[in-house]
């Protein structure tokens, strides 16, 4: 039985015992705690140049299988939104689109790497059009546009951002047909770019969903190099992310975004979006446009006020040492957000994925909701004592810690390079130490709304 709330397409349980005390505490300590071994522990930078040693090499016929995969993965779930049974419960689509592919994927790319360039279907689909081109034409085939440099990732943020919209404002977020052809007109959109501006630079910049795994894959200890799988630290990957227009602006959503859910289930909204739904009605607008409206000014100002805390963080470095403007600091400091982001979601979505994530065993066998059987398992269900509550306790509260504290070691680490003076890196560091304890407080806060 999959479970299923107005606020949120798909949701795991929500009875966890956060105690509203650990909120402070958590942070302070560990943070405080960790930012004073930093500075005492930590005298250079350790992070700022790729490091790490050949794994194994990957063969050849691994890319096309994976991008096979892939498209036919793609193929199924569009056909069971637009021909199966139009009930999210019973069909393919929402629970592989929310739970698999937005939650289990992160999670993946943390674990083992940039997994999704070798199964996205849409890179697979416009690779195997050029080869077959290049192959047919007898002449060179044209070079592609230059990709705007001010884009920057600004359109993988805005991707990121309406796929959210959808999850948590949309009215009909749960219809598969209407998954169904907003995934096709995405992959329709992200083969039209490829093919103006390449492949590796379209999907570098404003693929969001690639844009968005790649860079939580820049926290996994392997990365993909050529044929080659390379080892290395763990966080070593993220200070080496470009910056580029629209960087912030990407992990400002997926943390705003992901708040947002959070708050959006909390008793805080549950008194706030009504009112707002009210004023939204008064204005003329229908039943469903104001849930639709009131959701889309909870999300956006969300994410608004992410960004501002983090500029504000970044604003007070600026008083120490010269030369350094907020601008530059936002984009040197940019990849230290990553593994908050990650840890919000792993967080808030990890029930989800526990529970939910156990449908795809007897949905694989019924895709369509038609009543077949194709694996004998249709009559599987979902086990909830997989995991405790506790269990998942354990899991959200020691996700927001560990990602904050990895947040506060990139932001030391990248400080001791930007200062040259040890003591004014140290000192430009009680900002970011502000900025971690309030992430952390924030997380801690919209988990522990949800047992309220």
């Amino acid at each position: 039985m999959t479970l299923f709330v107005l606020a949120h397409g798909l949701v795991g349980r929500t009875d966890l015992p956060i105690p509203k005390w650990l909120f402070g505490w958590a942070a302070v300590v560990v943070l405080v705690f960790s930012f004073a071994a930093l500075a005492v522990l930590w005298p250079k930078p350790e992070l700022q140049e790729e490091r790490g040693r050949r794994f194994f090499r990957m063969p050849g016929f691994v890319d096309p299988l994976l991008g096979l995969i892939g498209v036919a993965s793609f193929v199924a779930v569009v056909y069971a939104g637009l021909r199966g049974a139009q009930d999210a419960q019973d069909n393919l689509a929402p629970t592989i689109i929310y739970v698999h592919f937005w939650v289990g994927m992160a999670v993946l790319s943390v674990l083992i790497g940039d997994v999704f360039r070798a199964l996205n279907p849409w890179r697979a689909i416009a690779r195997f059009v050029a080869w077959i081109a290049g192959r047919v034409s007898k002449e060179e085939m044209p070079a592609p546009l230059v990709y705007p440099a001010r884009f920057g990732r600004w359109p993988a943020a805005i991707s990121i951002l309406i796929f959210v919209w959808v999850e948590l404002a949309y009215v009909n977020r749960d219809d598969p047909s209407q998954l169904a052809i907003m995934a096709l007109v995405y992959a329709a959109v992200q083969l039209i770019g490829m093919s103006f501006f390449g492949i590796e630079r379209w999907e570098d910049r404003a693929d969001g969903f690639q844009v968005l795994w790649t860079t939580y894959a820049r926290l996994s200890p392997f990365r993909r190099r050529s044929a080659m799988v390379v080892a290395r630290p763990p966080l070593n990957g993220a200070p080496l992310m470009s910056i580029v227009p629209g960087t912030v602006a990407l992990l400002v959503v997926a943390i705003g975004t992901t708040s947002f859910d959070g708050f959006s289930n909390g008793p805080v909204w549950g008194s706030l979006g009504p009112n707002l739904s009210k004023f939204v009605g008064d204005l003329g607008f229908g039943l469903s446009a104001r849930g639709e409206l009131a959701n889309t000014v909870g999300l956006v100002g969300m994410v608004l006020l992410v960004g501002l805390f983090y500029h504000l963080g970044i604003r007070g470095m600026t008083n120490v040492g010269r030369g350094h403007t907020t601008r530059e600091l936002a984009g040197r400091f940019a990849h230290t957000l990553i593994p908050i982001a990650f840890a919000y979601a792993l967080a808030h979505y990890f029930s989800l994925l526990a529970y939910q994530g156990q449908a795809l065993g007897y949905l694989i066998s019924d895709p369509l909701g038609h009543g077949s059987n194709l694996f004998g398992s249709a009559d599987a269900g979902i086990d909830y004592n997989v995991v405790t509550a506790t269990g998942i306790w354990y899991v959200q509260v020691g996700a927001l810690v560990c990602g904050h504290v990895a947040g506060l070691i990139l932001a030391h680490d990248r400080a001791l390079a930007v200062y040259t003076n040890p003591r004014e890196a140290v000192r430009s560091q009680y900002w970011m130490l502000i900025v971690m304890i309030g992430f952390t407080s924030l997380g801690l806060w919209l988990l522990s709304a949800l047992t309220s």
